[in-house]
C-alpha cells in the first residue's frame, strides 16, 4: 500500500479506543470493528523503530515513563477467563529512549522520572499485539498526571515536540467514550445522541482547519463539550488525546468512527 498520503517524515502519532479490558484479544464480537481497525492501523504507517504509548491507566504525579530492558506484563483488569492472564507481549523496552524523552520533559519544564519495574499495561499489550504481533519493535509508557488537568497534559504533548524528528510512534491508547455504566457489555448497538453529539464535537475539534490555539482553548475546556461528562464521568481515557494533539501541533486525520462495546468510537491520526 502506498501510504504517502498519510506518512511524513519523523514521528507519526495516533489516538485510539483500546476497548475493554482484553476483550478484543478474547475474541469477544462487540469488538469486532475495532479490532479490523487495529490489524490495518499498520498499513498506514511506516514501521517506527519504537513505539510510545501514553496510557489512560497510569496516572503518577510525576512525568513517569516505563524504562525497563524487558517489560514484564502488568495485567491491570479482573473478573476475566483465565486466558485473559495468560496474553504475553515480549516487545523490548527502551531504556535509552526514556532517558532521552525524560531528558526533553525536564527541558520543557517538566518534573519526569524513570520507573525501570513497572511492566506492560493493558493500554499498551492489548492494541499492539493486534498492530504488531511479532512484538519486535522497542516500546515504553508514558504516564498520565495525577490532577488530570487538561492544560497540563496539552502542555505535556507540547514537551514531547523534541522528538518530531525521530521515527517513533506516539499513541494516545484511551477511548474517546467511556462511561463504564452505559456500555453495552452485550455489544447491543442502540442510538445514542448524547454520545453522537461529543464524538462530533471531538471530529469538529480535531480534524478542522482550527489554529492551534483555537484547537488547545476547545480541548482544555473539553468539560464544555455537548454531553462530556456523560461520555467521560473520569477523563483518563480522553486525556491522552490531548497529549497527542498538544504534540501534534496539527489537524488530525479521523481514521475510525464505528461502534465498540455497542457505543460509537473515534480514532486520529497524525503526520
Amino acid at each position: 500500500m502506498d501510504t504517502s498520503n498519510h506518512v511524513k517524515d519523523g514521528v507519526q502519532i495516533v489516538y485510539f479506543s483500546h476497548g475493554g479490558g482484553p476483550l478484543p484479544i478474547l475474541g469477544d464480537a462487540s469488538h469486532q470493528k475495532m479490532i479490523e481497525f487495529m490489524a490495518h492501523l499498520p498499513e498506514r504507517l511506516r514501521k517506527p523503530e519504537a513505539i510510545l504509548v501514553i496510557s489512560a491507566h497510569w496516572e503518577e504525579s510525576a512525568a513517569t515513563l516505563l524504562g525497563a530492558a524487558n517489560p514484564p506484563m502488568f495485567y491491570d483488569y479482573y473478573g476475566f477467563p483465565e486466558q485473559a492472564y495468560e496474553i504475553n507481549y515480549p516487545a523490548p523496552g527502551s531504556p535509552a529512549l526514556a532517558e532521552r524523552i525524560a531528558a526533553h520533559l525536564k527541558d520543557a519544564g517538566f518534573p519526569a522520572r524513570i520507573d525501570a519495574l513497572r511492566g506492560f499495561d493493558h493500554g499498551l499489550f492489548i492494541p499492539l499485539k493486534m498492530m504488531y504481533p511479532e512484538a519486535d519493535i522497542p516500546a515504553l509508557q508514558l504516564s498520565l498526571l495525577r490532577g488530570l488537568d487538561p492544560q497540563a497534559h496539552l502542555a505535556l504533548g507540547k514537551a514531547l515536540r523534541g522528538l518530531s524528528g525521530e521515527n517513533i510512534l506516539v499513541i494516545g491508547s484511551g477511548f474517546s467514550f467511556h462511561n463504564m455504566r452505559a456500555f453495552s457489555w452485550e455489544g447491543l448497538e442502540t442510538p445514542d445522541p448524547a454520545n453522537d453529539a461529543f464524538q462530533n464535537w471531538l471530529i469538529e475539534t480535531c480534524t478542522s482547519p482550527l489554529s492551534q490555539a483555537e484547537r488547545e482553548q476547545r480541548l482544555g475546556a473539553w468539560e464544555q463539550a455537548p454531553y462530556a461528562r456523560y461520555c467521560h464521568p473520569r477523563e483518563e481515557h480522553l486525556l491522552p488525546l490531548l497529549v497527542c494533539a498538544g504534540m501534534a501541533d496539527a489537524p488530525a486525520e479521523l481514521v475510525f468512527d464505528d461502534t465498540i462495546l455497542g457505543k460509537r468510537g473515534t480514532a486520529f491520526l497524525w503526520g
